[in-house]
């Protein structure tokens, strides 16, 4: 969406309620929304929010959230799995001559594709 640089990475939902409103929310924060008659009122009305939503943090000494896209990732996570399923991938990975993390990786990337 082109607020996207306004709401700091936030993606917005954006939709007509059962009683023709329109209501603006972030997807990745459900909690902060506004109303409007025109989806640029709501939108509007919800930069009033995200901005007030800032200004608390601030005053409370808190870092502000930082949105899932504008966020740095390390590639590494830890993931606790059953231990059949573990060793099913394990004789996998050795069967195809890879890594334990290259199946998971490769999997999880098909997944997502």
């Amino acid at each position: 969406m082109k607020n996207h640089d306004q709401f700091d990475g936030y993606s917005i939902s954006l939709f007509l309620d059962d009683d023709d409103e329109y209501l603006a929310h972030f997807i990745e924060l459900p909690n902060i929304s506004a109303f409007g008659e025109s989806p640029e009122d709501a939108l509007r009305e919800l930069q009033t929010a995200w901005e007030g939503v800032k200004e608390s943090y601030q005053r409370h000494g808190e870092p502000i959230p930082v949105a899932p896209a504008r966020k740095r990732y390390s590639g590494q996570f830890n993931v606790r799995i059953d231990r059949r399923l573990h060793r099913a991938l394990a004789i996998e990975a050795a069967k195809a001559g890879v890594s334990l993390n290259a199946i998971v990786s490769q999997t999880l990337a098909k997944l997502h594709s």
